[in-house]
């Protein structure tokens, strides 16, 4: 016998409540927050900041209101937002753009998305169906490896802000980070449904950042919980924002 389905649909009314509660399908929309959050962290102003995923630079424009002298360095393959980016913050010569996306090699390779300009743009093919949304949009991109970006043209300065929202690439293009993760104070990235489609889960953030000498907090409606230990729960494929702050800068984090 079924129970009654106003059951079930209550229970997920309630689960869906208590998720977001704990930054779980929070981190939409959500800038001005972040950054905030990231800022407080710091215990200096910050000198130096990398925006991977740039899209139209929304993350940019709000660290640039609070530090409005902060160079940074935006990474976006798309050429809808490129163009954006061009139009918002082109005459600021403390920005620079970058044409391409972040990988673990140098080269091209194909960018995906529902529609040029989409804020779900990957470089994976995702599967959205259940939403009615073809990914079929395809254009040709160049890939860097950020570890030599850093060596070459940020000469291994320390980044103060690293921030990560490349749609589901995160984990591939962090293995080719090299040194450039140590020199990093705090890293936001971002984890959820299209983590499903690279088939990488949030274990594997866990244990590359604790490993690497990091403490990691997840972004929530009330502020920073920091996650001590990894548990399956975690693995939640709604939009999160989580903070890596690096232990050999901000040992109390």
């Amino acid at each position: 016998m079924n129970a009654p389905q106003w059951i079930f649909n209550a229970l997920r009314f309630i689960e869906k409540k208590a998720a977001y509660g704990q930054g779980k399908g929070y981190g939409s929309g959500t800038v001005k927050h972040e950054v905030a959050l990231v800022a407080s962290l710091l215990e200096q102003k910050p000198v130096l900041a990398v925006d991977m995923g740039g899209h139209s630079g929304t993350y940019t424009r709000e660290l640039k209101r609070l530090f409005p002298h902060l160079p940074i360095h935006i990474f976006e393959p798309s050429t809808a937002n490129i163009a954006k980016l061009k139009a918002r913050h082109g005459n600021d010569k403390t920005i620079v753009i970058n044409p391409c996306a972040i990988s673990d090699t140098n080269g091209f390779t194909s960018f995906y998305s529902d529609k040029p300009g989409s804020g779900l743009g990957s470089l994976h093919k995702r599967k959205l169906d259940h939403y009615g949304m073809p990914f079929d949009v395809e254009e040709q991109v160049r890939t860097v490896r950020f570890d030599e970006y850093w060596i070459q043209v940020l000469d291994r300065c320390t980044i103060d802000i690293l921030k990560m929202d490349i749609e589901g690439h995160e984990l591939c293009a962090l293995s080719a980070f090299g040194d450039a993760l140590s020199a990093t104070k705090v890293l936001q990235f971002e984890f959820g449904g299209t983590n499903i489609d690279s088939r990488t889960y949030f274990q594997d953030f866990f244990y590359l950042f604790s490993e690497a000498g990091f403490d990691l907090h997840r972004i929530t409606p009330i502020g920073l919980e920091k996650i001590t230990r990894y548990r399956e729960a975690d693995e939640f494929f709604f939009t999160i924002n989580y903070l890596a702050t690096n232990q050999r800068f901000l040992r109390s984090a």
